[in-house]
C-alpha cells in the first residue's frame, strides 16, 4: 500500500522536476565560475536503509560494496580510466546526509582502498522509515549536478529490497535524470521475489537511460556477488579518451557556467 504525503500528486512531482531542471540551467549567478576535473565516470551509490532492512542486511551491503572495490580486477579497471569519482549515501523515505561518504576521486590503488575502508566503517542511519526511490534518485541527481567533476559518464545506482511505498512514483525523478544525461542502474534484492516481482518493478519503474541495466541479487547473502558484477560492468572502459564524445547535458550546463565569467 502506498502512503501519500499531503496533497502531493504525480503532476506536482513533474512540476518540481521541471523547476529543478530550470534551476540547474538558469538560476546560477552569471558570474559563477566552476572549476571542474575531467573524469571518466561519476558514480553515485544509493543504499537502501528502509524499514525492511535490518542491521545484518545493512552490514552485508556495506561489506559487499567494500569487498568489490578491493577486488584486484576492479582496481585494475579503475586504473584504466581517467579517474572515477564516487560517492555513497543511505536512503529510505528521507535521504540521510549525515551517514554518507562524500565524493572521492579514485585513480590508484591507495585511493580505491581508502574508499573501501570508509564504506566498511560507515555507520547506519538509525531512522528506519518507508521506501521512496524517487527521492533517492533526486538526491543522486543533485550530487552529480553540484560536484566539482565533469564526467564522461554519469551514473546513479539504486539498490534495495522493496518497491516505493510512500510519496509519488519515481517517474518524474527518472525523467529529470534522463534529461541531464544521467543513467540509473538498479540492483534489486529479491527477498520476496514471488510476491513483489521486484526485478520487474526496477526494470519498469527505476532504471533509465542508454544502456541502463539491472544486476539482481537473489537475497542479501548474494548481494556481494551481484554488486561486484554490476561494478565491473559499469567501470569497464567503453569510451575512448582520444575520440570526441558529446558531453551529457548537465556537463554542457557546467561549461556554460564557466563561459559566463
Amino acid at each position: 500500500m502506498r502512503v501519500t504525503i499531503g496533497s502531493a500528486s504525480l503532476t506536482q512531482s513533474f512540476l518540481r522536476a521541471a523547476v529543478a531542471v530550470w534551476a540547474i540551467m538558469v538560476l546560477w549567478p552569471a558570474g559563477y565560475a566552476r572549476a571542474e576535473m575531467l573524469v571518466s565516470i561519476e558514480l553515485v551509490l544509493a543504499v537502501d536503509t528502509s524499514l525492511s532492512v535490518d542491521d545484518v542486511e545493512f552490514d552485508l551491503q556495506m561489506t559487499g560494496i567494500a569487498k568489490a572495490f578491493r577486488n584486484p580486477e576492479i582496481i585494475d579497471l579503475i586504473g584504466q580510466q581517467t579517474g572515477v569519482a564516487v560517492t555513497l549515501f543511505q536512503w529510505n523515505e528521507e535521504v540521510d546526509k549525515l551517514h554518507m561518504i562524500p565524493w572521492h576521486l579514485l585513480n590508484d590503488s591507495d585511493s580505491i582502498l581508502s574508499f573501501a575502508a570508509k564504506v566498511e566503517a560507515l555507520g547506519r542511519n538509525p531512522d528506519r522509515k518507508f521506501t521512496d526511490i524517487g527521492k533517492a534518485i533526486e538526491f543522486g541527481v543533485r550530487l552529480i549536478t553540484e560536484n566539482q567533476f565533469a564526467g564522461r559518464q554519469l551514473k546513479i545506482d539504486i539498490s534495495g529490497d522493496g518497491r516505493d511505498n510512500i510519496g509519488s512514483l519515481p517517474s518524474a525523478s527518472r525523467q529529470l535524470a534522463r534529461s541531464l544525461g544521467i543513467v540509473i542502474n538498479g540492483l534489486p534484492i529479491l527477498i520476496n521475489t514471488y510476491t513483489y516481482n521486484l526485478d520487474h518493478y526496477y526494470r519498469d519503474k527505476v532504471i533509465s537511460g542508454p544502456d541502463a541495466f539491472l544486476e539482481i541479487a537473489l537475497d542479501y547473502n548474494d548481494f556481494s556477488r551481484a554488486f561486484l558484477r554490476k561494478l565491473r560492468r559499469e567501470i569497464t572502459p567503453s569510451i575512448s579518451q582520444r575520440d570526441p564524445t558529446p558531453r551529457p547535458p548537465v556537463q554542457q550546463a557546467h561549461a556554460g557556467w564557466r563561459g559566463a565569467r
